[in-house]
């Protein structure tokens, strides 16, 4: 009953997390990036590809870069105001579905969430 309580209480002092979040690498994101790279660039006034530039995609609202032809799906979640922040993008990467269903990706999603967080690091360096 003392390791019930302990555990508790150490949860309540890291603010409801049992373990500090895992440090986020931008050089190991670049690597997991490479999964990516067959439908995105990531470079400033990059190309689009089968996806769009994620240039600068923190902070983007969804669906915005011009010329590039987004899902009906994708287009409608822009309209309901869908903007990509850390929290949105890691839903979306971990499963591109539950965020947009019907939409076209066609990625499986990344579970592995130091790769998760390093990948975040390396669009975050990048926008």
């Amino acid at each position: 009953m003392i390791r019930v309580a302990s555990l508790a209480l150490a949860v309540a002092m890291l603010g409801g997390s049992a373990l500090p979040a895992a440090a986020q690498d931008a050089a190991a994101g670049q690597r997991v990036f490479n999964q990516c790279r067959a439908c995105h660039t990531v470079d400033a006034g990059g190309r689009n590809g089968v996806g769009p530039n994620l240039h600068g995609i923190i902070g983007r609202k969804a669906a915005s870069i011009e010329g590039f032809r987004y899902s009906a799906a994708m287009r409608a979640k822009a309209e309901g105001g869908l903007e990509w922040d850390e929290e949105t993008l890691r839903a979306y990467v971990t499963n591109p579905r539950a965020v947009v269903p019907a939409g076209s990706m066609s990625y499986p999603g990344l579970r592995n969430e130091q790769q998760l967080n390093d990948l975040l690091a390396y669009l975050k360096a990048n926008s």
